[in-house]
């Protein structure tokens, strides 16, 4: 047995293991109430590949409803608006950094049939990546598929501190400005006050002579 035999099985686990650590897929719940929007939103950087599946569940066989579905960038753009469905997907690349919404709610003309449950899987980045795809297309498998899906789990974490990066310094650079605001217009506040303040003494000073009281 050789070397490289003896780390495969060790690999592998750190590829699963790091993969499964980075995934940044969500998988939630909904309860829609029969009036009103509920909605999920996440805050992507740009040029992120976003794929998200929703279905509605109902418990009874009876009622089945519809919902409207719509998502919007944080710009307020339109990326997808359904209405009257059951289930549907949507996929985007992110044009702009930003919290992206998505919102449900009932169709109005089903409003009062009760609470709708909505399934929504959210899937970003490296999560919305189709690996099967690329390996038939590649022709990779096994450790090698793996060590794929780790390094674009490492390229994410890559991207996504580089995004953090930026991020502190956007917030460093308005804190440094908030606190020179903050010190010029406490500095204008005090002379203010000191100008006012000898302003009524020469007033104070200039009335009791008037009234021969100095």
């Amino acid at each position: 047995m050789g070397k490289g035999d003896i780390w495969l099985p060790f690999l592998v686990v750190v590829c699963f293991f790091t993969s499964s650590l980075v995934r940044p897929a969500h998988a939630i719940w909904l309860n829609l109430p029969t009036t009103g929007t509920k909605c999920v939103s996440e805050e992507i950087q740009n040029n992120v590949v976003v794929l998200a599946d929703y279905v509605v569940v109902s418990d009874d066989p009876s009622y089945n409803p519809t919902i409207a579905v719509k998502v919007t960038s944080p710009y307020g753009n339109t990326l997808h608006h359904r209405e009257n469905t059951t289930h549907g997907q949507f996929a985007f690349t992110t044009q702009e950094a930003g919290n992206y919404l998505a919102c449900f709610w009932v169709d109005w003309h089903q409003q009062g049939g009760g609470d709708v449950s909505v399934n929504l899987d959210w899937r970003t980045g490296i999560a919305a990546k189709d690996w099967e795809s690329v390996a038939r297309k590649e022709k990779i498998e096994g450790v090698e598929l793996e060590l794929r899906k780790l390094e674009g789990a490492v390229e994410a974490i890559h991207e996504n501190l580089l995004y953090l990066k930026s991020r502190e310094a956007d917030m460093r650079m308005v804190s440094e400005k908030t606190n020179t605001r903050v010190a010029m217009f406490s500095i204008m506040s005090l002379a203010v006050c000191i100008a006012v303040s000898g302003l009524q003494l020469l007033y104070l000073k200039k009335f009791f002579q008037k009234k021969k009281l100095i």
